[in-house]
């Protein structure tokens, strides 16, 4: 039976139980502030970085992996006999992708594949997790990832935002410049839409109102939604927050698998403290 690998990097937001339940391989990405580099989730977390964001009052830059870095790590892995699936965070929000289909150029074609995720955070888990079971089931790399390529766009991302700031300077989300700063109290809704953060909604009040537009966009899909993994991702959410969203997905449809997980530093560095989103599958 081929040996697979699934590799993919810190920012798909799979708890270390998962990783190591599924046997994925992940990489850290690079948070950059106070003139020091951290590997993510190695190095520093995300409780950690807000720390720093207030030492140092500047705002993290984040590191892609070179090319080289990707061919070492593919290389390795392909040496030890494996054949290597490889999906990070998507080519929309970071070069990384560019990065390993360059690395790419000069390794086996037969042992390895590259897909875009399109996505970020626990949208890539929840495709991680499908491949995973892909491989389980004895289906071979090429067989996995054309599967995963059909899955890409029944992703739906979703996340309330407490603060643009993060998102706004950081410039990886079309839409908040037009109001940045001049309505304080809108609590916007974050869609990923065609591999880019958009934002969808623009919710005024308490921070429940975002999360009860989260849940309608949610109710929507709910015919449609794939039971077998949800996710609700966090950057150092409310526990109120994260306990009512719980809730209301669980009486909405029956969850096999309703995981709570915490956002990589690289996410949180563009989405700021407080961001939970619900992230699934649709048929």
């Amino acid at each position: 039976m081929e040996k697979i690998k699934i590799v993919t990097d810190c920012t798909s937001d799979l708890s270390e139980e998962l990783i190591e339940k599924h046997n994925i391989h992940t990489v850290p990405l690079i948070v950059n502030i106070g003139g020091k580099s951290y590997k993510d989730k190695e190095e520093i977390n995300t409780k950690e970085l807000f720390e720093k964001v207030k030492e140092y009052d500047e705002l993290p830059k984040t590191s892609a992996l070179t090319p080289h870095t990707y061919y070492e790590l593919f290389k390795d892995l392909i040496d030890q006999g494996y054949s290597v699936l490889y999906m990070g965070i998507g080519s929309g929000f970071s070069s990384c992708y560019q990065n390993s289909m360059i690395a790419s150029e000069d390794l086996p074609k037969d042992k390895l594949r590259i897909v875009d995720s399109a996505n970020l955070s626990s949208g890539i888990g929840l495709l991680l997790l499908k491949a995973a079971k892909f491989r389980d089931e004895g289906n071979s790399l090429n067989e996995i990832a054309d599967k995963l390529e059909v899955l890409v766009p029944k992703v739906r991302t979703m996340f309330s935002i407490d603060t643009l700031e993060y998102l706004h300077k950081g410039g990886r989300c079309s839409g908040t410049a037009r109001f940045f700063g001049s309505m304080l109290k809108i609590k916007p809704i974050i869609r990923v839409v065609d591999g880019k953060m958009v934002v969808a909604k623009k919710p005024r009040g308490k921070y429940k109102v975002a999360l009860d537009t989260q849940l309608d966009y949610f109710m929507h899909d709910k015919d449609n939604i794939d039971p077998e993994n949800i996710f609700i991702t966090h950057c150092l959410a409310h526990d109120e927050d994260i306990e009512y969203l719980k809730e209301k997905i669980t009486q909405t449809i029956d969850v096999k698998n309703l995981h709570v997980t915490n956002a990589s530093s690289v996410i949180s560095t563009h989405c700021g403290p407080r961001t939970i989103g619900i992230l699934y599958i649709v048929d």
